[in-house]
C-alpha cells in the first residue's frame, strides 16, 4: 500500500510544503520535491523504487546520447525497447504465460511479482521525453535532478495525468509562487479529495455490493450498479487528477487539464476528447499520427483506429476485458465516422446524449469485469429483464442508504455549473471557510471508512 490517506494529509503533505517554502533557491526546492517524491513512492514500493530509478537513469543517459550522437536513431530505439520491455515484464508476462498455457495446454509457472504502482504512467512520461527529444521538439535535460523530478514528481506519479516534458520544462528551473496560487491549488486539491473520498467511494460500495452478487439482484439493480460504477470511475480518476493539478499549482507547476465533463458528451468521439485527455493525446501524437492518422485511405484509417484502441485497452491492464473494451470503443468511433456520420447530425441533441451515455455505461461494465464468463452473464442480466426486489435489497443493505442519497449529487456534479466571480471580501472569506469545512468533512470520512480503493493505481 502507498501512504495511508491520513498520513499523507496530516503528515507528509504539510511537512513537504513547510520544508519546500522554507527555502527560496529553486535548485534546493527541486531536491526537496525529488526526495519527498522518492519517499512517497518508496513508502509503498520499497523495492520497486529501484525500478523507477532505473527507468530514470535509462531516460537520462540515453537522452544525452540521443542529443549528442550523429546516428541518434540507434540510441533512441534501444532506450524505447528497454523501457517497454520493463513495462511488459511486470505488467504483461503473466498474461502472456496464461494465454500460452491455455492455447498449448501446458502449465508454465507465473512470475510471483506484484505490479509496480503507476508504472504505466511514469513509463509513458519517460517515453514522451525521449520521443520528443528524438524529434527535436525539446532540448535535452542535462541536470539529472531536474529529469528525475519530472518523471517522479509525486502529485501525478501514480495515477496521472501523464505530463509531457514540454509542458513543464521551463517550470522545472523557473516557476512562480504566490499566496493566490497556493490558495487556488489547495481549493482544487480539496475538490479532488472530495470527489474521491465522498463520491467515488460511496458509488463504489453500491457497485461492488450489487456486482458482487449480480445473479441474485437482477436487471434494475444491475443497471444501478453500472451507473454507480460509471460515476465511481469518473470521480475516482478526475478526483485524483484534480488533486494532482492542485498540488502542482501549490509547488508552481501548471499541469494541463485531464477531464472536461465527459458525461455531457453527445458522441463517443466527443467523449474521448473530454476523458483522460493526457492519455488520449499521448496515443494520438505518438501512435495515431505517426501511423498516418486520418490522412490515409479508408482501410488504413480503420487499421489505425483499431491499433490505437487495442493498445489503449492493453495499456489499462493485462486482461482480455481491457482489450475488448478498447476494441469496443474503436468500433463505436468507426461507426460514428463512417456509416452513421451524416445520420448522427440529424438526431436530436438530447437523444444523442442519451445514446452516448448508454454506450459509455456498457463500456464501463466491460472495463470493470475481468472474468469474461462473468462479463457475459452481467450483460445478459442487463438486457434480459428480470424483476429486481429493490425494497428487499435496501432492507438487506441499510448501510448503503447514504450512498443512494449521494447518487443524485454525483449525477448533478458531472454537469458544468455556472461559476460567479466573488468580489466582496466577506463572501470570499465565507467561501474559503467552506473549503476548510469540506476538508474536515473529508478527514471525517477517511477516519470512518476503511474502504478507499483507487482504481487507477493498478495501471
Amino acid at each position: 500500500m502507498i501512504f495511508n490517506s491520513l498520513t499523507f494529509l496530516l503528515l507528509f503533505l504539510p511537512l513537504c510544503i513547510l520544508i519546500y517554502f522554507i527555502f527560496k533557491n529553486i535548485k534546493i526546492r527541486n531536491i526537496i520535491l525529488l526526495i519527498f517524491s522518492l519517499v512517497f513512492y518508496a513508502w509503498g514500493e520499497p523495492i520497486y523504487i529501484f525500478i523507477m530509478i532505473l527507468s530514470i537513469l535509462v531516460t537520462y543517459i540515453f537522452g544525452i546520447l540521443i542529443s549528442k550522437a550523429k546516428n541518434k536513431r540507434i540510441y533512441f530505439i534501444i532506450s524505447i525497447v528497454i523501457l517497454l520491455l520493463n513495462l511488459f515484464f511486470f505488467k504483461y508476462t503473466n498474461f502472456l504465460i496464461d494465454n500460452i498455457n491455455h492455447i498449448l495446454n501446458i502449465k508454465l509457472k507465473n512470475i510471483d511479482l506484484p505490479l509496480p504502482i503507476g508504472i504505466s504512467f511514469y513509463t509513458f512520461q519517460a517515453l514522451s521525453y525521449l520521443i520528443d527529444l528524438y524529434r527535436e521538439k525539446i532540448k535535452v535535460q542535462k541536470n539529472f535532478i531536474s529529469l528525475a523530478l519530472y518523471i517522479s514528481l509525486f502529485p501525478q506519479l501514480i495515477a496521472g495525468p501523464i505530463v509531457r516534458y514540454e509542458t513543464i520544462q521551463k517550470e522545472i528551473t523557473k516557476r512562480s509562487h504566490s499566496l493566490e496560487k497556493f490558495v487556488s491549488g489547495m481549493k482544487r486539491f480539496i475538490i479532488g479529495l472530495s470527489k474521491k473520498v465522498i463520491l467515488a467511494n460511496s458509488m463504489a460500495l453500491i457497485a461492488d455490493t450489487i456486482f458482487g452478487n449480480y445473479a441474485y439482484y437482477k436487471t434494475i439493480l444491475i443497471w444501478i450498479a453500472a451507473i454507480s460504477y460509471t460515476l465511481q470511475i469518473y470521480y475516482d480518476f478526475s478526483g485524483y487528477s484534480d488533486m494532482a493539478i492542485g498540488l502542482g499549482k501549490i509547488f508552481g507547476f501548471n499541469f494541463l487539464e485531464n477531464f472536461n465533463y465527459p458525461y455531457i458528451s453527445r458522441s463517443i468521439t466527443d467523449f474521448w476528447r473530454r476523458w483522460h485527455i493526457s492519455l488520449s493525446s499521448w496515443f494520438k501524437d505518438y501512435i495515431y499520427i505517426p501511423l498516418g492518422g486520418s490522412r490515409v485511405n479508408k482501410i488504413k484509417h480503420i487499421r489505425n483506429i483499431f491499433i490505437v484502441w487495442f493498445l489503449t485497452g492493453l495499456w489499462h491492464g493485462a486482461s482480455w476485458n481491457y482489450i475488448i473494451w478498447g476494441l469496443y470503443f474503436a468500433t463505436l468511433l468507426l461507426i460514428e465516422k463512417y456509416p452513421l456520420k451524416n445520420i448522427i447530425k440529424k438526431v436530436p441533441s438530447i437523444l444523442q446524449h442519451i445514446i452516448t451515455l448508454f454506450l459509455i455505461i456498457i463500456g464501463w461494465v466491460i472495463f470493470r469485469t475481468e472474468n469474461l464468463n462473468t462479463l457475459l452473464n452481467v450483460i445478459t442480466q442487463m438486457f434480459l429483464y428480470k424483476k429486481s426486489d429493490i425494497m428487499l435489497f435496501i432492507t438487506n443493505n441499510a448501510n448503503l442508504i447514504i450512498n443512494f442519497y449521494l447518487l443524485l449529487p454525483a449525477i448533478i456534479f458531472c454537469i458544468p455549473l455556472k461559476k460567479k466571480k466573488i468580489k466582496r471580501l466577506g463572501v470570499q472569506i465565507m467561501v474559503d471557510f467552506t473549503y476548510l469545512l469540506i476538508l474536515i468533512i473529508n478527514i471525517i470520512f477517511i477516519i470512518g471508512n476503511t474502504y478507499n480503493p483507487f482504481i487507477y493505481f493498478r495501471f
